[in-house]
């Protein structure tokens, strides 16, 4: 298997990178949390015109034809900077979902418009940003509902991440256009949820990173008996325990990136590997850089706190850590074991 980016996925990577860096740095972030928006529209109007949530969308129905390889990278660069606004759910579970349903008007408006369109899963019971959208997916007995916004009813919730508005989402019985029927309902939520896994590991990937980097930067400029505090060997240790953490996560979530989400029970259980890998480098790279910053290391100035609740928020989503490990147990105790299963029928390449 070869897991080499090839220089478009590179270059599309670097494209989000960099507008992230300059409309979503954590200064602004602190100002539109004062003034109560984190929602910034014009941030995602700019993220809008990359055309990045068409990514996973077929090039018949008006996207880009690609594949996770193609998405993983932005979404390592999202979770990098704890981007509010849901670009990753859009471009990774939403887009994909509407064109699997055949809902191209709604397709269009997301590709077009830019409109945002949610999904209330029941592995996420909670939507971020609902009342930004423009329609929501609603799941029933009878399979799977769009409803536009007019006909939502919304609830706020309270949630562990400031960046993120939560609420939960209803409507009437029969509200809104049927767009799966209750027998394919079960395989799009299902393929839903392992992209929606999959992508909130490739976000945590991001932020575990970004917290090392915060906790390295620390470690370097601040100094102690005329020393920085990076020379002490404790430091160091705990940085590297860290990104060692991050380099073993790492090839998971890319290898789980070029499968499909319900191709059989050994992608699922990449992609429920990824997402443990992940959250628990995430973690632990939050957990070390808050220590390394020492006792203002607990205080809500600090930009590592930031990460440590989207991870909170992350590890909570598209299934607990027991679900993830009852799939991988069901793969290991259930199917062929052995070196020539390690990539059976799955081979494929990043480019």
């Amino acid at each position: 298997m070869d897991f080499t980016f090839t220089e478009e996925q590179a270059m599309m990577a670097d494209v989000a990178r960099e507008l992230l860096a300059a409309k979503c740095d954590t200064a602004t972030l602190r100002r539109q949390m004062a003034e109560d928006a984190v929602f910034d529209d014009a941030r995602w109007q700019a993220l809008s015109e990359l055309g990045l949530q068409g990514i996973l969308v077929p090039e018949e129905a008006g996207g880009l034809g690609l594949g996770g390889a193609d998405l993983v990278q932005v979404a390592q660069a999202c979770g990098a900077v704890c981007l509010p606004e849901p670009l990753v759910d859009l471009a990774g579970v939403v887009a994909p979902l509407l064109a699997e349903c055949g809902a191209s008007d709604a397709l269009a408006r997301v590709l077009e418009d830019g409109a945002l369109i949610v999904l209330a899963h029941p592995l996420t019971p909670f939507v971020a940003f609902a009342d930004k959208a423009k329609a929501a997916i609603l799941c029933d007995d009878d399979g799977l509902r769009l409803v536009q916004r007019a006909d939502l009813t919304l609830t706020a919730e309270p949630g562990i991440d400031p960046l993120r508005n939560l609420f939960s989402v209803s409507a009437e019985p029969g509200a809104g256009e049927r767009i799966a029927g209750p027998d394919t309902a079960p395989a799009l939520l299902a393929r839903a949820a392992g992209r929606g896994a999959l992508f909130a590991a490739a976000q945590m990937l991001g932020s575990a990173q970004a917290c090392v980097d915060l906790g390295v930067a620390y470690a370097q400029e601040r100094k102690q008996f005329g020393r920085p505090i990076g020379v002490n060997q404790a430091i160091k240790h705990h940085l590297a325990t860290a990104q060692v953490k991050i380099e073993f996560a790492r090839p998971v979530v890319h290898a789980a990136a070029v499968l499909e989400p319900d191709a059989g029970p050994q992608s699922r259980a990449r992609i429920s590997h990824a997402r443990l890998a992940a959250a628990e480098a995430a973690d632990l790279a939050a957990r070390t850089a808050m220590q390394v910053h020492g006792a203002m290391g607990y205080s809500w100035e600090v930009d590592v706190h930031f990460h440590l609740k989207r991870t909170l928020a992350l590890s909570s989503l598209w299934g607990t850590a027991e679900h993830h490990r009852k799939i991988i147990a069901a793969r290991v105790f259930d199917g062929p074991l052995g070196p020539d299963q390690t990539f059976p029928q799955e081979r494929h390449h990043h480019g």
